[in-house]
C-alpha cells in the first residue's frame, strides 16, 4: 500500500513541470507565432490543474500522517502548505481559462488567437510557474532544512538498520 507522503511526492512534479512547460512553450508561441505552440500551452495548463488538487490533497493526507516529526524544522510543512494553497487556487483559475481558451480556439479553428487569448496565457503561465515553484521550493525546505541533516551522528536510540554508519573522515 502506497502511503500519503508517498503519494504527494508521485504527483507533486506533475503541476510543477506542466507550469514551466507551459512558459516555455508560451515563449516560444510569442517569439514564433505559431498556434500550435498556443494550444499546447493552454493544454499544459488545463494538465497543470486537474493534477494541482490531488497535489494538494495528498499533501494535506502527508501532513496529518506525519504529524509534525522530529526531524523537520518546526513552521516548515506550514509555509509550503500555504503557499501550496495559493498556488492551488492561481493553477485552477489558470487552468479554467486555458481549458475554456482552448476549447474555444479548437471550435474556432479559422480564426487567429485573440490577443485576449494570448495574453492570459502568458499572465497565467507566469502565475502559474511563480507559485508553484515557490511552493515546491519551500517544499523541498521540509527536509533539505532539516536540523538532522546537520548532525554527524544519527540520535540515539533509532532502530536499526534506520542509518547508515558515517564514513570515518579522518582516516586516509
Amino acid at each position: 500500500m502506497i502511503s500519503w507522503p508517498y503519494a504527494h511526492l508521485l504527483l507533486n512534479h506533475f503541476p510543477v513541470v506542466l507550469s514551466v512547460s507551459a512558459l516555455v512553450v508560451t515563449l516560444l508561441a510569442l517569439i514564433l507565432g505559431r498556434r500550435t505552440l498556443w494550444l499546447v500551452a493552454m493544454a499544459a495548463l488545463t494538465g497543470a490543474a486537474l493534477f494541482v488538487y490531488p497535489v494538494h490533497f495528498t499533501g494535506d493526507q502527508a501532513d496529518h500522517a506525519l504529524r509534525d516529526p522530529w526531524y523537520v524544522s518546526h513552521g516548515a510543512i506550514e509555509a509550503h502548505d500555504d503557499a501550496a494553497g495559493i498556488a492551488m487556487i492561481v493553477i485552477l483559475v489558470v487552468g479554467t481559462f486555458a481549458a475554456y481558451a482552448w476549447w474555444r480556439s479548437l471550435k474556432r479553428s479559422n480564426e487567429p488567437l485573440p490577443l485576449w487569448v494570448r495574453s492570459g496565457v502568458l499572465v497565467g503561465a507566469l502565475l502559474a510557474t511563480g507559485t508553484v515553484t515557490y511552493a515546491a521550493y519551500l517544499g523541498g525546505k521540509i527536509i533539505h532544512d532539516s536540523p538532522v541533516l546537520e548532525l554527524r551522528q544519527a540520535p540515539a536510540g533509532l532502530p536499526p538498520g534506520t542509518t547508515a554508519e558515517l564514513e570515518d573522515t579522518t582516516r586516509h
